[in-house]
């Protein structure tokens, strides 16, 4: 197989498998949270659960100060890395246009400089991050081995779409192609590792809320 049929083969099936176990996954998962259901409250209700479910979501996103100040590394670090997530995925030009062909439209992008510096950052933030896990006791004791496949599968994309992006070592087809591989590769891990916190972190909070409003406590 030549690198451009290679190339073909992971922009075409290899990445439309990727999607259908990525999305299978997620529904999985949801269906399994879903499915596990809510004991009936008996108690009387002394607030309302949407408007203080909605609220925790905010607030939880929003770390406090005594929070701030015992783990202003990971705080910060946590940060950094999030939002050049976001930036490097949606906010890239290529990035764009493959969304436009996926769901019929597309948005605004951001100066390529200004995407590629955010890449830098986000891989210097993502490797400070796993180097305070190794050598902090507390979180070096609670680590698992799908933490350490989770920032594996999270960085390699971010490695390399850089790498691709700037041609180095490879040809251009083989280098894209490797990256698609990276990306798909984390679709297909997403559903089924801590990853899949991305879309649960919403739902738990506001269930966390709801509940505490629902007792009139202050959430």
């Amino acid at each position: 197989m030549s690198e451009i049929e290679f190339l073909n083969w992971v922009r075409g099936p290899g990445f439309q498998i990727a999607i259908i176990i990525f999305v299978a996954g997620v529904i999985i998962r949801f269906a399994e949270i879903l499915l596990l259901g809510r004991k009936p409250n008996l108690a009387e209700a002394k607030g309302s659960e949407m408007s203080s479910g909605l609220r925790t979501i905010i607030t939880r996103s929003i770390p406090d100060k005594g929070t701030f100040q015992r783990s202003m590394f990971t705080v910060v670090a946590g940060y950094i890395f999030h939002l050049g997530l976001f930036i490097t995925i949606f906010l890239f030009a290529p990035h764009i246009l493959m969304f436009k062909d996926i769901f019929g439209f597309g948005w605004p992008s951001l100066p390529t400089p200004v995407v590629d510096a955010m890449a830098i950052v986000t891989i210097i933030a993502l490797f400070a991050v796993l180097i305070h896990r190794m050598r902090n006791t507390v979180l070096k004791f609670i680590s698992t081995k799908e933490d350490y496949i989770v920032w594996l599968v999270t960085i390699l994309p971010l490695i390399t779409g850089y790498i691709a992006f700037h041609r180095i070592g490879m040809t251009a087809p083989t280098l894209l192609a490797i990256h698609i591989l990276s990306v798909e590769l984390l679709l297909i891990m997403f559903p089924f590792t801590k990853l899949m916190h991305t879309f649960t972190i919403v739902m738990s909070r506001w269930y966390g809320g709801a509940i505490s409003g629902y007792r009139g406590v202050k959430s």
